[in-house]
């Protein structure tokens, strides 16, 4: 299997390696960072979702790539593309997601090098839909949609996974199709 490594002017995506780790654990446990999610997550638990995205890679040559720093190599969190839970509505589809330490929001490299993924996700796997997902009151992830030419399908969910009286259960749902993203390159 090969394993897909992008790169955007100043970010690349990567396979994950244990160096990763540690900080990656630093981050879902930060509170700002998981503010929208129901709660950060321990070593443990993160070390086990890297280690998920790791499989996953190797496994199909691409997914949820640990993010870094082209110039500095830093690990900043990750950005990649996942097949969609069974358990959502909107199944079976691929989602782009991203999640990266708060040290490095407000700098632009979520949206750049989410655009990589969106151009892999049509080119190279020939998709003819993304989608991407959060709770409503995410303004910042839904403007990295928005940016990337994701539109608000007004299709908003309960979180399966989120117990229905948590406060973060009402989820949005953004698309792209091949169409609008190929219009959006010229």
């Amino acid at each position: 299997m090969t394993i897909h490594t992008l790169q955007s002017a100043r970010i690349r995506l990567r396979q994950w390696c244990d160096k990763d780790l540690p900080i990656f654990a630093d981050l879902n446990s930060d509170m700002d960072t998981m503010e929208f999610f129901p709660s950060p997550l321990n070593m443990e638990a993160s070390d086990a979702l890297a280690e998920k995205c790791r499989s996953l890679i190797a496994h199909r040559g691409w997914g949820l790539w640990a993010a870094e720093i082209k110039d500095t190599s830093e690990f900043i969190g990750f950005i990649g593309l996942h097949e969609v839970k069974q358990t959502l509505p909107f199944y079976p589809n691929v989602e782009i997601g991203w999640r990266l330490h708060k040290n490095y929001w407000g700098r632009g490299y979520a949206s750049e090098a989410a655009s990589e993924v969106l151009a892999f996700a049509f080119t190279t796997l020939r998709l003819e839909k993304v989608v991407s997902f959060t709770t409503v009151s995410n303004i910042r992830s839904r403007k990295v949609m928005e940016r990337l030419g994701l539109v608000d399908s007004h299709l908003n969910f309960k979180h399966p996974d989120i117990p229905i009286s948590h406060s973060l259960v009402d989820h949005v749902l953004y698309e792209i199709t091949l169409q609008q993203w190929s219009s959006r390159q010229s």
